[in-house]
């Protein structure tokens, strides 16, 4: 299931190469996809669907399967990732659990078949071959520049972080048992034919991944065979199980998985905190104590009533209240999303063209990768503008996607500088909200105080390359 790993992202010196392409990707220049802006690519992704049908009557809901017999769209799926491309990548340095995993169905039951340490080619074909085993490589993107591409659109789309993984099923064999997963999935087949059967859902768009045994899924609402080229789109919480069928050598399919603990509810747990410590400055009510003993009770039924009470206070706040206060969701998709996909040749940014003065026309680079926040700091307030990544052109980043952090303590540091962007006074924040929405707009126009405010800001987003001069 594509996610974050866990304790997995220390790269070795073969995960530092450059980006290299498979044969047929440079073979195949091919473009059926609009890559214009998130909302084309997304668009051409679940064509011929409107997207206003999409989220209208499939997302969150229902199941949507896409079967297309178009052979232009089914020789770019097979692009994006194929068997063949196993031998190189293996080259690169790839190891058990961090990048690879090999299972099979047995008996209900996932069996995982993962050797130690790093992954040698000759003996994952051996297990593929003669144990029926599937292979599941984690996180594509990292090797592969047109997932890259099609994710880093998608997580701008969407605004939530997007992984994906690959399954590579030999003929005649299933890799995972019957489950649901706590993520909204959009699958695409890349080569040869995967058998999907659906189940009506015991737990409506789970919050965790889970299996489920055959005899309490029932029948399948849904089955069918996806073939290169289909997209297949189905809700978290959807009971599914695939395989191979039998006449068909192998099947290639990635899965691109998004919204993962992206509820209202995970929001609210992430805000709340933060208005109630705004809250609580302000209103004496919740400073006042709780009851003697509440704490030792084992029934607080007594003390609902004001609790209710505090909560509608609570909402009485947020609806006067324009600014939230920077939430760790927010902090953790910004530090963890995919850098734009600039291409693999590609030096990293650095400044170029005119220095921006007083009477020149700027404009806001990367638009759907800047993030605009008001912060407390040492309880005075600032805006930043936070910056997409500080090394722009460099692998680390992209190599480590959604393949969370070795020692989440080791870097405070570096965790500062990409959390924190550029720091700016709070009266600046007018001036940054007027860059971010309009397309153009010329220095001295900037909403602040004197000129020389006016200069340093442009130049201060100039240096970081975030603007460019007209």
């Amino acid at each position: 299931m594509p996610k974050k790993g866990g304790k997995h992202a220390e790269m070795g010196k073969e995960m530092q190469a450059q980006c290299k392409r498979a044969k047929v990707e440079k073979a195949c220049s091919l473009s059926v996809m609009s890559f214009e802006s998130p909302d084309s690519l997304f668009g051409s992704l679940i064509s011929p669907i409107k997207q206003e049908m999409f989220f209208r009557e499939y997302w969150e809901q229902k199941p949507l399967l896409i079967q297309r017999n178009d052979p232009l769209l089914a020789a770019y799926y097979q692009s994006l990732f194929q068997l063949s491309d196993l031998k190189e990548l293996c080259s690169q340095g790839l190891y058990y659990g961090r990048d690879i995993n090999i299972c099979r169905c047995v008996n209900g039951k996932k069996k995982v078949l993962n050797k130690e340490g790093k992954v040698n080619y000759m003996q994952l074909k051996k297990d593929f071959d003669q144990k029926k085993a599937t292979i599941q490589f984690h996180q594509p993107q990292r090797f592969k520049e047109e997932l890259w591409k099609i994710q880093e659109k998608l997580e701008c789309y969407f605004g939530s972080l997007v992984g994906s993984n690959v399954y590579i099923t030999p003929q005649g064999s299933q890799g995972l048992p019957p489950h649901y997963d706590d993520v909204e999935v959009f699958i695409l087949q890349l080569e040869g034919e995967k058998h999907w059967r659906l189940y009506k859902p015991t737990v409506h768009l789970a919050r965790e991944y889970n299996v489920e045994s055959e005899d309490r899924i029932g029948n399948p609402t849904h089955e069918f065979i996806l073939k290169p080229g289909d997209l297949l789109y189905f809700p978290r919480g959807t009971i599914h199980q695939a395989d191979t069928p039998l006449g068909i050598s192998y099947s290639t399919h990635v899965t691109i998985s998004t919204y993962q603990n992206n509820s209202w509810g995970d929001f609210l747990l992430d805000a709340i905190p933060g208005l109630v410590f705004d809250t609580a400055k302000e209103d004496v009510a919740l400073r006042t104590s709780i009851p003697r003993q509440l704490l030792m009770q084992v029934d607080i039924a007594d003390s609902t009533k004001k609790l209710s009470s505090l909560l509608r206070r609570l909402a009485d706040r947020l609806d006067n209240t324009s600014e939230l206060r920077s939430s760790d969701m927010k902090k953790d998709f910004i530090m963890n999303r995919l850098p734009p996909c600039l291409g693999c040749d590609s030096d990293p940014l650095t400044p170029g063209g005119k220095l921006p003065k007083i009477d020149s026309k700027i404009r806001l680079q990367f638009k759907d990768h800047a993030i605009i926040t008001v912060e407390p700091d040492q309880e005075n307030p600032v805006s930043r503008m936070k910056p997409p990544l500080y090394a722009w052109g460099g692998s680390v980043e992209r190599e480590t996607h959604m393949m969370g952090t070795e020692d989440d303590t080791a870097s405070e540091e570096g965790t500062a500088q990409q959390t924190h962007g550029l720091r700016f006074p709070l009266s600046y924040l007018d001036a940054l909200k007027q860059i971010w929405s309009s397309n153009t707009t010329y220095v001295k126009e900037l909403k602040l105080t004197s000129d020389e405010e006016k200069e340093n800001l442009a130049l201060s987003l100039w240096t970081e390359c975030l603007i460019e001069v007209i």
